[in-house]
């Protein structure tokens, strides 16, 4: 995961509260503010970037959720109360979250996969074959006897995709990568389809 920070160790971490449901408050809080680095709702967690610099800081679900805020969106500034824990930083409260500052997907960076790909057509129809969320990639066809096209889930973020499965339709800009076909662009394929009248 790049923050020494394992799946089964969030959910180990995040039990801040009592058995009856009542929150205590840990000694040494630290408020600090910062913007979201990334946040994924299906994982259930996510990290923000300090304003003072350090060590991302571990943003869970049901801390958000608990504080009223369904979800954050990548560049978000967030306020918020963190403790210390055995990993690093964890938020204990959100405080306030300012959502003007969200990254709209075209304003992100290029996917963080090392590889740029310069799409070689427009759009076109895909079926996902198969993707691991674990190992952040999978793969897309554009039918039988065609070339399977490498997808990786920075650039499904990047175009504000969290999540795709089995069998799901997509609409994808590829080109030729180092091992073969590799999607550059992707968009949804509900959202291309124009409106009824």
């Amino acid at each position: 995961m790049g923050n020494g920070i394992s799946e089964q160790s969030i959910h180990d971490i995040t039990d801040n509260g009592a058995a009856d449901g009542a929150i205590e408050r840990p000694a040494g809080l630290v408020n600090l503010a910062g913007r979201v680095k990334w946040f994924d709702v299906t994982k259930g967690f996510g990290f923000i970037v300090p304003d003072g610099g350090g060590a991302d800081v571990l943003l869970h679900v049901t801390v958000l959720r608990r504080d009223g805020f369904q979800s954050v969106q990548e560049g978000m500034r967030i306020v918020c109360e963190a403790q210390r824990r055995e990993k690093g930083l964890q938020v204990f409260k959100v405080l306030s979250v300012d959502e003007s500052t969200a990254v709209h997907a075209a304003e992100q960076p290029l996917a963080r996969t090392n590889v740029q790909v310069v799409p070689k057509g427009g759009y076109e129809i895909v079926i996902v074959k198969w993707f691991n969320r674990l190992r952040g990639f999978g793969f897309v066809s554009r039918g039988d006897g065609t070339e399977d096209i490498f997808i990786h889930m920075e650039t499904l973020r990047r175009y504000g995709i969290a999540e795709v499965k089995t069998g799901d339709s997509l609409l994808v800009r590829f080109g030729d990568g180092p091992k073969g076909l590799m999607a550059a662009e992707v968009r949804l394929l509900e959202s291309a389809l124009p409106a009824s009248h």
